[in-house]
Protein backbone atom coordinates (compact mmCIF):
# COMPACT_ATOMS: atom_id res chain seq x y z
CA UNK A 1 0.00 0.00 0.00
CA UNK A 2 1.26 3.46 -0.90
CA UNK A 3 2.26 5.77 1.94
CA UNK A 4 1.26 9.34 1.17
CA UNK A 5 3.67 11.83 2.74
CA UNK A 6 2.70 15.41 3.49
CA UNK A 7 5.80 17.56 4.05
CA UNK A 8 4.71 20.57 6.12
CA UNK A 9 6.56 23.77 5.21
CA UNK A 10 6.42 27.28 6.67
CA UNK A 11 8.28 30.51 5.91
CA UNK A 12 11.88 30.13 7.08
CA UNK A 13 12.05 26.33 6.89
CA UNK A 14 15.47 24.69 6.48
CA UNK A 15 16.01 23.30 2.98
CA UNK A 16 18.29 20.44 4.07
CA UNK A 17 15.65 19.27 6.54
CA UNK A 18 13.42 18.71 3.52
CA UNK A 19 15.89 17.62 0.85
CA UNK A 20 17.57 14.84 2.87
CA UNK A 21 14.37 13.01 3.89
CA UNK A 22 12.82 13.49 0.44
CA UNK A 23 15.90 11.91 -1.16
CA UNK A 24 15.55 8.84 1.09
CA UNK A 25 11.95 8.28 0.00
CA UNK A 26 12.85 8.98 -3.63
CA UNK A 27 15.52 6.28 -3.69
CA UNK A 28 13.23 3.86 -1.84
CA UNK A 29 10.51 4.43 -4.45
CA UNK A 30 12.95 3.63 -7.26
CA UNK A 31 13.47 0.20 -5.70
CA UNK A 32 9.86 -0.37 -4.71
CA UNK A 33 7.57 1.57 -7.06
CA UNK A 34 4.37 2.99 -5.58
CA UNK A 35 5.77 2.70 -2.05
CA UNK A 36 5.63 6.47 -1.47
CA UNK A 37 4.07 9.59 -2.90
CA UNK A 38 4.44 13.07 -1.45
CA UNK A 39 3.39 16.67 -1.59
CA UNK A 40 4.88 19.87 -0.20
CA UNK A 41 2.11 21.60 1.69
CA UNK A 42 1.44 24.92 3.38
CA UNK A 43 -1.58 27.11 4.01
CA UNK A 44 -2.13 28.29 0.48
CA UNK A 45 -1.19 27.31 -3.03
CA UNK A 46 1.88 29.16 -4.22
CA UNK A 47 5.40 29.30 -2.80
CA UNK A 48 7.08 29.31 0.61
CA UNK A 49 10.55 30.78 1.11
CA UNK A 50 13.16 28.77 2.93
CA UNK A 51 15.55 30.30 5.47
CA UNK A 52 18.01 30.69 2.57
CA UNK A 53 15.47 32.84 0.71
CA UNK A 54 14.74 30.26 -2.01
CA UNK A 55 11.03 29.93 -2.91
CA UNK A 56 9.61 26.39 -2.98
CA UNK A 57 6.31 25.53 -4.70
CA UNK A 58 3.67 24.19 -2.32
CA UNK A 59 0.10 22.92 -2.41
CA UNK A 60 -2.62 23.73 0.14
CA UNK A 61 -2.85 21.51 3.21
CA UNK A 62 -5.04 18.52 2.36
CA UNK A 63 -8.57 18.63 3.75
CA UNK A 64 -8.16 15.30 5.47
CA UNK A 65 -5.64 12.57 6.26
CA UNK A 66 -5.97 8.89 7.07
CA UNK A 67 -3.95 6.09 8.61
CA UNK A 68 -2.00 5.52 5.39
CA UNK A 69 -0.57 9.04 5.50
CA UNK A 70 2.65 10.30 7.02
CA UNK A 71 2.72 13.95 8.09
CA UNK A 72 6.31 15.20 8.33
CA UNK A 73 6.98 18.64 9.80
CA UNK A 74 10.19 20.24 8.58
CA UNK A 75 12.33 22.35 10.95
CA UNK A 76 14.06 25.68 10.55
CA UNK A 77 14.42 29.18 11.95
CA UNK A 78 10.81 29.99 11.10
CA UNK A 79 9.44 27.36 13.47
CA UNK A 80 8.86 29.87 16.30
CA UNK A 81 6.45 31.89 14.18
CA UNK A 82 4.84 28.68 12.91
CA UNK A 83 4.17 27.62 16.51
CA UNK A 84 1.89 30.65 16.83
CA UNK A 85 -0.06 29.78 13.67
CA UNK A 86 -3.37 28.60 15.13
CA UNK A 87 -4.70 27.36 11.78
CA UNK A 88 -1.65 25.18 11.24
CA UNK A 89 -1.79 23.83 14.79
CA UNK A 90 -5.47 22.96 14.36
CA UNK A 91 -4.72 21.17 11.09
CA UNK A 92 -1.98 19.10 12.75
CA UNK A 93 -4.39 18.13 15.51
CA UNK A 94 -6.98 16.98 12.97
CA UNK A 95 -4.36 15.02 11.06
CA UNK A 96 -3.28 13.30 14.27
CA UNK A 97 -6.87 12.47 15.23
CA UNK A 98 -7.34 10.87 11.81
CA UNK A 99 -4.71 8.27 12.67
CA UNK A 100 -1.96 9.51 10.33
CA UNK A 101 1.60 8.90 11.46
CA UNK A 102 3.24 12.13 12.62
CA UNK A 103 6.94 12.93 12.26
CA UNK A 104 9.29 15.88 12.54
CA UNK A 105 12.75 16.79 11.36
CA UNK A 106 15.07 18.79 13.64
CA UNK A 107 13.26 21.70 15.35
CA UNK A 108 10.00 20.72 13.65
CA UNK A 109 9.23 18.81 16.86
CA UNK A 110 8.50 22.18 18.48
CA UNK A 111 5.54 22.54 16.15
CA UNK A 112 4.21 19.10 17.09
CA UNK A 113 4.65 20.03 20.75
CA UNK A 114 2.84 23.35 20.24
CA UNK A 115 -0.10 21.39 18.82
CA UNK A 116 -0.16 19.27 22.00
CA UNK A 117 0.71 16.07 20.13
CA UNK A 118 3.79 15.25 22.20
CA UNK A 119 2.30 15.64 25.69
CA UNK A 120 3.18 12.68 27.93
CA UNK A 121 5.20 11.15 25.09
CA UNK A 122 8.92 10.88 24.35
CA UNK A 123 10.56 13.06 21.70
CA UNK A 124 13.80 14.69 20.70
CA UNK A 125 14.86 17.86 18.91
CA UNK A 126 18.00 19.64 17.78
CA UNK A 127 20.36 20.11 20.72
CA UNK A 128 20.36 23.90 20.34
CA UNK A 129 16.61 23.92 21.01
CA UNK A 130 16.62 21.59 24.02
CA UNK A 131 16.48 24.26 26.73
CA UNK A 132 13.70 26.12 24.93
CA UNK A 133 11.80 22.87 24.48
CA UNK A 134 12.08 21.81 28.11
CA UNK A 135 10.98 25.23 29.35
CA UNK A 136 8.08 25.71 26.94
CA UNK A 137 6.73 22.15 26.83
CA UNK A 138 7.37 20.51 30.23
CA UNK A 139 4.66 17.88 29.58
CA UNK A 140 6.89 16.27 26.91
CA UNK A 141 9.42 13.62 27.89
CA UNK A 142 12.30 15.23 26.03
CA UNK A 143 15.28 12.98 25.30
CA UNK A 144 17.86 15.52 24.11
CA UNK A 145 20.67 13.01 23.51
CA UNK A 146 18.72 10.85 21.06
CA UNK A 147 19.20 11.31 17.31
CA UNK A 148 15.66 10.09 16.73
CA UNK A 149 12.80 8.71 18.79
CA UNK A 150 9.95 6.45 17.70
CA UNK A 151 6.81 6.43 19.83
CA UNK A 152 4.43 3.56 18.96
CA UNK A 153 0.74 4.21 18.44
CA UNK A 154 -1.30 4.19 21.65
CA UNK A 155 -4.88 3.07 22.04
CA UNK A 156 -7.14 3.61 25.02
CA UNK A 157 -10.86 3.82 25.69
CA UNK A 158 -10.73 7.58 25.47
CA UNK A 159 -8.52 8.17 22.45
CA UNK A 160 -6.16 6.74 19.86
CA UNK A 161 -2.77 8.41 19.60
CA UNK A 162 -0.85 7.77 16.37
CA UNK A 163 2.71 6.66 15.89
CA UNK A 164 5.20 9.50 16.36
CA UNK A 165 8.72 9.94 15.01
CA UNK A 166 10.97 12.87 15.97
CA UNK A 167 14.58 13.52 14.99
CA UNK A 168 17.43 15.81 15.97
CA UNK A 169 19.53 17.60 13.33
CA UNK A 170 19.49 17.47 9.54
CA UNK A 171 21.47 14.24 9.15
CA UNK A 172 19.46 12.65 11.97
CA UNK A 173 16.40 13.25 9.78
CA UNK A 174 17.97 10.96 7.19
CA UNK A 175 18.50 8.32 9.90
CA UNK A 176 14.85 8.62 10.89
CA UNK A 177 13.66 8.27 7.29
CA UNK A 178 15.85 5.24 6.67
CA UNK A 179 14.28 3.67 9.76
CA UNK A 180 10.83 4.50 8.38
CA UNK A 181 11.71 2.89 5.05
CA UNK A 182 12.96 -0.24 6.84
CA UNK A 183 9.69 -0.33 8.78
CA UNK A 184 7.53 0.15 5.68
CA UNK A 185 9.46 -1.62 2.91
CA UNK A 186 11.96 -3.89 4.62
CA UNK A 187 15.59 -3.77 5.61
CA UNK A 188 16.91 -4.57 2.12
CA UNK A 189 15.27 -1.47 0.65
CA UNK A 190 16.57 0.73 3.47
CA UNK A 191 20.08 -0.67 3.13
CA UNK A 192 20.12 -0.03 -0.62
CA UNK A 193 18.78 3.49 -0.11
CA UNK A 194 21.61 4.19 2.33
CA UNK A 195 24.13 2.74 -0.13
CA UNK A 196 22.84 4.96 -2.94
CA UNK A 197 23.01 8.04 -0.71
CA UNK A 198 26.45 7.02 0.64
CA UNK A 199 25.36 7.27 4.27
CA UNK A 200 25.56 4.86 7.19
CA UNK A 201 22.48 2.65 7.23
CA UNK A 202 22.04 2.14 10.92
CA UNK A 203 22.90 4.84 13.39
CA UNK A 204 20.59 3.67 16.17
CA UNK A 205 18.10 6.20 17.52
CA UNK A 206 19.69 5.99 20.95
CA UNK A 207 23.03 7.31 19.72
CA UNK A 208 23.90 10.57 21.42
CA UNK A 209 23.83 13.75 19.36
CA UNK A 210 27.03 14.69 21.24
CA UNK A 211 26.79 18.20 19.85
CA UNK A 212 25.86 19.67 23.27
CA UNK A 213 29.29 18.53 24.42
CA UNK A 214 30.81 21.12 22.12
CA UNK A 215 29.07 23.82 24.12
CA UNK A 216 30.70 22.62 27.33
CA UNK A 217 34.13 22.95 25.75
CA UNK A 218 34.08 26.74 25.51
CA UNK A 219 37.03 28.00 27.56
CA UNK A 220 35.17 31.26 28.25
CA UNK A 221 32.17 29.42 29.70
CA UNK A 222 31.38 29.68 33.38
CA UNK A 223 32.49 26.11 34.05
CA UNK A 224 35.22 25.90 31.41
CA UNK A 225 38.06 25.35 33.88
CA UNK A 226 36.04 22.80 35.85
CA UNK A 227 35.24 20.80 32.73
CA UNK A 228 38.86 20.84 31.69
CA UNK A 229 39.75 19.51 35.15
CA UNK A 230 37.27 16.65 34.67
CA UNK A 231 38.74 15.78 31.26
CA UNK A 232 42.25 15.64 32.68
CA UNK A 233 41.22 13.57 35.71
CA UNK A 234 38.54 11.18 34.43
CA UNK A 235 39.58 8.49 36.92
CA UNK A 236 38.50 10.61 39.87
CA UNK A 237 35.07 10.26 41.48
CA UNK A 238 33.42 13.47 40.30
CA UNK A 239 30.50 13.67 42.71
CA UNK A 240 28.38 16.82 42.80
CA UNK A 241 29.72 17.74 46.25
CA UNK A 242 33.33 17.57 45.04
CA UNK A 243 32.63 19.54 41.86
CA UNK A 244 30.63 22.15 43.77
CA UNK A 245 33.47 22.64 46.25
CA UNK A 246 35.92 23.11 43.38
CA UNK A 247 33.56 25.72 41.91
CA UNK A 248 33.19 27.38 45.34
CA UNK A 249 29.41 26.91 45.33
CA UNK A 250 26.87 25.00 47.39
CA UNK A 251 25.89 21.65 45.83
CA UNK A 252 22.30 22.72 45.15
CA UNK A 253 23.26 26.06 43.62
CA UNK A 254 26.03 24.42 41.61
CA UNK A 255 23.73 21.75 40.17
CA UNK A 256 21.16 24.38 39.16
CA UNK A 257 23.70 26.71 37.55
CA UNK A 258 25.55 23.86 35.83
CA UNK A 259 22.37 22.61 34.15
CA UNK A 260 21.47 26.14 33.06
CA UNK A 261 24.93 26.58 31.53
CA UNK A 262 25.39 23.19 29.85
CA UNK A 263 21.85 21.88 29.43
CA UNK A 264 22.72 18.68 31.34
CA UNK A 265 23.26 17.47 34.87
CA UNK A 266 26.86 17.19 36.20
CA UNK A 267 26.60 13.39 36.27
CA UNK A 268 25.40 13.28 32.68
CA UNK A 269 28.21 15.51 31.42
CA UNK A 270 30.85 13.51 33.31
CA UNK A 271 29.53 10.32 31.74
CA UNK A 272 29.55 11.88 28.26
CA UNK A 273 33.12 13.07 28.70
CA UNK A 274 34.17 9.59 29.79
CA UNK A 275 32.43 7.97 26.84
CA UNK A 276 33.97 10.50 24.45
CA UNK A 277 37.47 9.73 25.77
CA UNK A 278 36.91 5.97 25.75
CA UNK A 279 35.55 6.03 22.22
CA UNK A 280 38.61 7.97 21.02
CA UNK A 281 40.88 5.44 22.74
CA UNK A 282 39.08 2.49 21.15
CA UNK A 283 39.16 4.01 17.68
CA UNK A 284 42.81 4.91 18.23
CA UNK A 285 43.67 1.25 18.72
CA UNK A 286 44.53 1.08 22.42
CA UNK A 287 44.73 -2.68 23.10
CA UNK A 288 43.26 -3.16 26.58
CA UNK A 289 39.53 -2.50 27.04
CA UNK A 290 39.96 -2.96 30.79
CA UNK A 291 42.71 -0.34 30.85
CA UNK A 292 40.54 2.07 28.87
CA UNK A 293 37.66 1.54 31.30
CA UNK A 294 39.92 2.27 34.25
CA UNK A 295 41.66 5.27 32.67
CA UNK A 296 38.36 6.86 31.71
CA UNK A 297 36.85 6.45 35.16
CA UNK A 298 34.32 3.67 34.55
CA UNK A 299 36.03 1.26 36.91
CA UNK A 300 34.90 -1.83 35.01
CA UNK A 301 34.26 -2.86 31.43
CA UNK A 302 30.63 -3.62 32.29
CA UNK A 303 29.98 -0.06 33.48
CA UNK A 304 31.64 1.24 30.34
CA UNK A 305 29.52 -1.07 28.17
CA UNK A 306 26.30 0.18 29.79
CA UNK A 307 27.34 3.81 29.30
CA UNK A 308 28.14 3.19 25.61
CA UNK A 309 24.78 1.49 25.07
CA UNK A 310 22.99 4.34 26.80
CA UNK A 311 24.68 7.18 24.92
CA UNK A 312 25.84 5.66 21.63
CA UNK A 313 23.46 2.74 21.19
CA UNK A 314 26.33 0.34 20.57
CA UNK A 315 28.86 -1.54 22.74
CA UNK A 316 32.53 -0.50 22.91
CA UNK A 317 33.57 -3.39 20.66
CA UNK A 318 31.58 -1.90 17.77
CA UNK A 319 33.89 1.10 17.61
CA UNK A 320 37.02 -1.00 17.59
CA UNK A 321 35.60 -3.11 14.76
CA UNK A 322 34.60 -0.02 12.83
CA UNK A 323 38.19 1.15 12.83
CA UNK A 324 40.17 -2.07 12.83
CA UNK A 325 37.80 -4.93 11.88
Amino acid sequence: MTCRIVFILFPGFQQLDLAGPMAVFEVARLQQPASYTWRLAAHADGTVRSSAGVPWPVQPLPRSCDADDLVMVIGGDGVDAACRDTRLLAWLQRASHSGARMASICSGSLLLAAAGLLDQRSATTHWSRSRQFETTYPAVNLQPDRIFVREPAQRSRRARRPELWTSAGMTAGIDLCLALVAHDCGEDVAREAARQLVVERRRPGGQSQFSPLLETQRPEGRFGELLQHIRLHLRQDHRVDELAARACMSPRHFARCFRAETGSTPAHVVERLRVEAARAALEGGQPSVQRIAEDCGFGSTERMRRAFQRLLGRPPAAFRKAEHG
